[in-house]
């Protein structure tokens, strides 16, 4: 990951390290409720909605290569069962740690990448801009691993009904009576048979009648 470019400290999610002072073996532990960034989660699928609290524990501990950031993130996410379409609420809690390197983490006992692998190293590292670090890339990426791709209402949900879209779970006994479309058509020239048969009958018979008659 490239340098941040001026983080912001009055953003609750960009946190201050100096009080660690570049001191190795130097701890520090923050808490703070923040309110959810956009599209925090899974989109169209589950999240934490924006706005929602979002409580943070953090343990800062600083190392020879920068800083050290352990935490704890929880708060409540919302869905959608991808069974029956129902709401899905359920508490997150997504653990996280990484470490912010200093810009001169290299010069201050960094371990050295092997020949030619700097630049693709740095894509994959974090750093810390003037003593501050942006928890928010950090927290999108847990939250993500700790939602559930497929969240569902419950465990065992049924479903909906693939005939009608009744929702099975409130109704247990729901079922259509199946018809095999391949005897359909006998059935239906069964049936206007049957009917012939009975004209013939009730044509026949004034005849019968007659002829008793006489």
């Amino acid at each position: 990951m490239a340098l941040n470019a001026r983080l912001d400290h009055r953003n609750p999610l960009v946190f201050d390290t100096h009080e660690l002072g570049r001191r190795p073996g130097a701890l520090q532990r923050l808490t703070r409720t923040v309110d959810a960034p956009r599209d925090l989660g899974i989109k169209g699928v589950i999240g934490v909605p924006e706005g929602a609290p979002v409580e943070l524990e953090l343990r800062l501990e600083s190392v020879m290569e920068g800083v050290l950031v352990t935490g704890t993130a929880r708060a409540a996410a919302e869905g959608e069962c991808v069974r029956c379409l129902e709401p899905v609420e359920l508490e997150l809690e997504a653990d996280f740690q990484e470490l912010f390197s200093y810009p001169d983490a290299d010069d201050r006992g960094r371990v050295i990448a092997e020949p030619g692998d700097d630049a693709e190293d740095d894509e994959e590292r974090f750093f810390l801009e003037d003593g501050l670090f942006d928890l928010e890339p950090l927290l999108r990426d847990a939250v993500v691993l700790a939602l559930p791709m497929q969240p569902v209402c419950q465990e065992d949900c049924p479903g909906l009904c693939a005939e009608c879209g009744v929702r099975l779970a409130d109704d247990p006994d729901h079922h259509h009576d199946a018809v095999d479309i391949r005897w359909a058509a006998l059935q239906g020239l069964a049936g206007s048979l049957g009917d012939g048969e009975k004209d013939d009958m009730s044509g026949a018979e004034p005849g019968v009648d007659e002829k008793q008659e006489k």
